[in-house]
């Protein structure tokens, strides 16, 4: 009863209008409250998006007949399946299917003609079973496709006038762990490096070591570099863990270059340092580092393609997606590791890391030089 009594008292009604008027005065607050959510909304309902459609198709049609390009309209009528490319060869079909340039490869034999005339007409799909989710609903979507294709060729069911053979690259199971893990390895990444390597300086700020770091012959880059290696070592040593744990718990395969996977791993670890660093400088305590870590981190995830497949988002975000410096390192990581490509596939995605480090690096270098003076 005395509860009660105290909840509908002056006093304390006195210190709510005290704390409301402080979190009004309070703006970073209220921008983190409103701004955050208004956006992980919207790119929730945009990225997180279960349809699959424009799927990169392409096409080596020996046929190349009237009937063929019938069938090719009515796969790509809906949208689901763009045609991207018509080839010459099965093997330049497949080095685009290797390099992430098409989802799906389309092969119509020469004797496609004569078979659909006389019996079942055989076709060959290649589907990037990469994305085990993606590839399920495509070879679900095509077969709707090509049955509704038939039905439309004859009144009856006898033998089937078009058969698709569906083959599934680079994860013949379909195992969703092989999509999984190595967009969740980058994941946690991003959130461990940019999160540790900036509560390290704002910390040193914090309790004023900073200054005692200054009195030294040291320059602002060694001193900064200096915080950079240790943490590197320790960083790589999660790399070399949650592979492990990936290729033990979850048999994903490896089949690529280990030293190559290690210099792209070293890259994208530089670059969450590196962004951690430039976020420290913006930020006056580790509260605040802690909140626009988040704001940052989360964008970059749902945009990144380690959930949701980047071709089931809308035009504008997967453009944007290219300025994601966790997209390019998932796209690496799943070469390497269920690809096995090399420098001739992932290249300019080793170009893009050292870009975005030499970038966060300068900025941050600059921003905490003139903190300094």
């Amino acid at each position: 009863m005395k509860f009660l009594l105290r909840i509908f008292d002056n006093i304390f009604w006195t210190l709510v209008n005290k704390e409301i008027s402080q979190i009004r005065r309070n703006r970073a607050l209220m921008v983190m409250l409103i701004i955050p959510p208004t956006l992980q909304l919207i790119l929730y309902g945009f990225v997180l998006n279960p349809d699959v459609k424009h799927l990169k198709l392409g096409v080596v049609d020996y046929s190349n007949v009237t009937e063929s390009w019938e069938l090719l309209q009515a796969i790509t009528a809906n949208h689901t399946f763009d045609l991207e490319s018509v080839l010459i060869s099965e093997k330049e079909l497949s080095n685009q299917v290797e390099e992430g340039k098409l989802d799906v490869g389309l092969i119509i034999p020469p004797d496609f003609y004569r078979n659909l005339a006389t019996k079942s007409a055989p076709i060959q799909i290649f589907l990037d079973g990469v994305n085990a989710n993606t590839a399920g609903i495509a070879k679900g979507y095509i077969n709707q496709i090509i049955q509704k294709y038939n039905r439309q060729r004859v009144s009856y069911q006898t033998n089937l006038p078009v058969t698709p053979q569906i083959v599934f690259l680079y994860n013949p199971g379909l195992t969703s762990s092989w999509f999984f893990v190595p967009g969740v390895m980058g994941l946690v990444m991003t959130l461990i490096s940019t999160s540790v390597s900036a509560i390290t300086v704002v910390k040193e700020k914090d309790v004023g070591t900073l200054e005692q770091l200054l009195m030294t012959p040291a320059a602002n880059w060694e001193i900064l570099l200096a915080k950079i290696f240790p943490l590197s070592v320790l960083l790589m040593g999660d790399i070399l863990l949650a592979l492990s744990l990936g290729r033990i718990v979850f048999n994903v395969p490896f089949n690529g270059n280990f030293w190559l996977f290690l210099v792209a791993s070293g890259l994208y670890v530089l670059v969450g340092i590196s962004l951690g660093i430039l976020l420290a400088t913006v930020s006056r305590s580790q509260q605040q580092v802690v909140l626009i870590s988040f704001f940052i981190n989360i964008p970059l995830i749902q945009t990144s393609g380690a959930i949701a497949p980047i071709e089931a988002m809308p035009p504008l975000f997967q453009f944007l997606s290219l300025l994601n410096p966790l997209r390019h390192y998932i796209f690496i990581v799943r070469g390497i590791l269920l690809k096995g490509v090399g420098l001739d596939v992932i290249g300019l995605n080793i170009l893009a890391l050292i870009g975005f480090v030499l970038v966060f690096l300068t900025v941050g270098i600059s921003k905490f030089r003139r903190q300094l003076l």
